[in-house]
């Protein structure tokens, strides 16, 4: 067991740990065959629970209202086994495999871990540890008969779990990519660490067999890797499920600045007929705000399809080409052109319409080089040409 100057951080995760596992209970409830829901609620419910019951304060009133010493030890030992096979059992079935393989798997892991959790409890109370350790039980009762044995089940069946499933993690991050690969690659540092954590106090316990002292690496050494292991367990299960939403968001947030001076020339344009919702940019989702936003600016554009003239658009890009630009980049701005001369006509002379009106087959353009385009001197220095449907006309 460990302890530390402060109950409260234990408090914290473990009630945070324990509200999500119940917000995931309704899932559960219409998905009672899902067996990942059903070993993340586990993963969820054993981890809130150890950190509970591992806060300094909880060991202390364990102790003391149970009436045996070091009855800590044996909810702590058994609340970590059983996470130990919940973690292995999510990995399992988290990863890609066949079915059957997977439900052979799992039914592996709860039947060795469920018999782990009992021998716990069978060789607790077989055993007699009288003198109450808060800290250093895994040295002090080292040799004592049936409790070293405990102590030996409990680092074995953790320090097994964890390699197994750092190892599954290590392999699985190779053949993926994004944040999948992240959360894995974490998750298996994590789970190695925890390893590195058993296997220290395996070797504290041991020396105590050969008469050495080495109880430093239980109290002082291996409890350093316990909040960072824990930090990193719970960073690689979050990422995966969090990074795409923030990749999209931030894909949504960057799309919105690169379209921001198209919505300055035409956010004002009048859409009759067209639903515009007002989206107050401080609380709207910038995904959900991005697509009201494109909606808003194409009808923007269908808008002023009636006063686009196509003369302004050829002799725009027959200037735009003259001034150095290649066919692509001539096109997009020939187009912004035609749109911002049609704004200021439609603003201007809203009743004069183009003698020639656009075809109808022309394409609508992607917004964001139009909203690119905007930045370029050759657009406003033809927009200002160009201005001048009958100049635009004859211009050459």
């Amino acid at each position: 067991m460990t302890s530390g100057p402060s109950s409260l951080g234990f408090y914290v995760y473990g009630i945070m740990l324990l509200l999500v596992c119940a917000m995931k209970l309704p899932a559960l409830a219409r998905r009672p065959r899902d067996m990942l829901l059903r070993a993340a609620c586990l993963l969820l419910f054993a981890a809130g629970l150890l950190m509970i019951f591992a806060a300094p304060a909880s060991i202390s009133a364990l102790n003391r209202t149970s009436g045996t010493a070091n009855f800590a030890a044996l909810v702590v030992y058994a609340t970590t086994t059983a996470f130990s096979g919940a973690s292995l059992l999510l990995i399992v079935n988290w990863r890609p495999a066949p079915a059957e393989q997977t439900r052979r798997i799992s039914r592996m892991c709860v039947g060795a871990y469920s018999l782990a959790v009992l021998l716990i409890a069978v060789l607790f109370w077989a055993g007699n540890a009288p003198v109450p350790q808060p800290t250093l039980f895994d040295a002090y009762y080292a040799t004592t008969p049936y409790i070293r044995e405990m102590i030996v089940l409990y680092l074995t069946a953790q320090g097994v779990a964890m390699a197994v499933a750092s190892i599954l993690c290590w392999r699985w991050s190779r053949q993926v990519r994004g944040s999948l690969k992240a959360g894995l690659t974490i998750l298996a540092a994590g789970y190695l660490m925890i390893l590195c954590y058993d296997a220290m106090r395996l070797v504290a316990v041991g020396a105590r067999w050969t008469g050495q002292d080495l109880d430093f690496l239980v109290d002082e050494v291996s409890v350093l890797l316990s909040a960072p292991a824990c930090i990193l367990g719970a960073l690689g299960f979050v990422l995966p499920l969090a990074g795409p939403r923030i990749a999209e968001t931030l894909r949504a947030v960057r799309q919105l600045r690169r379209l921001a001076p198209l919505w300055r020339a035409l956010g004002a344009v009048p859409t009759p007929g067209a639903v515009r919702a007002e989206l107050v940019w401080w609380r709207t989702p910038p995904a959900l705000l991005l697509t009201g936003r494109k909606t808003a600016l194409y009808d923007a554009i269908l808008a002023l399809a009636p006063y686009c003239d196509p003369a302004v658009r050829e002799a725009a890009h027959r200037a735009a080409l003259h001034h150095g630009l290649d066919s692509a980049q001539a096109a997009v701005t020939a187009d912004t052109v035609m749109i911002l001369t049609a704004r200021d006509r439609r603003h201007t002379a809203p009743d004069e319409l183009p003698e020639v009106p656009l075809a109808a087959g022309w394409p609508a353009r992607d917004l964001i080089p139009l909203s690119r385009s905007l930045a370029s001197p050759v657009v406003h220095r033809l927009q200002a040409q160009y201005a001048d449907p009958e100049k635009a006309a004859h211009h050459e």
